[in-house]
């Protein structure tokens, strides 16, 4: 088992515009891209594995649970309003508001597939 990097798989409608929005706008990288049905792109510990429809991550995927879900990665920022006014400079919609709580702040967008990303800056 590689211990390395904590892995995700997020299913994707199109590989290529996954990677592209993961690495310009959230600081992911290319650890593999083999093909239009699977990559994967890390940031820090964390290994996001993008499968396309035509993977097998994909298809063993029952289809009451295709849709993409409340949960989501969780990607923590020193500074929430930059990264806000970064992201909305490239025009990168979100999908709240920023919320504040006891933990910190936080603030959801979602990839071009849909599957939701939480940009969190703890409370200090």
């Amino acid at each position: 088992m590689n211990e390395e990097h904590a892995s995700v798989r997020y299913v994707v409608d199109d590989v290529p515009a996954a990677i592209g929005f993961y690495t310009t706008h959230l600081g992911f990288t290319v650890r593999t891209s083999p093909g239009p049905a699977f990559a994967d792109v890390v940031r820090g510990p964390l290994r996001l594995l993008l499968s396309g429809p035509a993977s097998s991550g994909a298809r063993a995927t029952p289809a009451d649970f295709a849709a993409a879900g409340r949960n989501r990665i969780h990607l923590v920022v020193a500074d929430l309003d930059a990264e806000v006014a970064r992201l909305t400079a490239a025009g990168v919609p979100f999908r709240t508001d920023v919320v504040s709580g006891p933990g910190g702040r936080q603030i959801l967008l979602a990839d071009p597939a849909g599957n939701l990303v939480e940009l969190f800056q703890p409370a200090h």
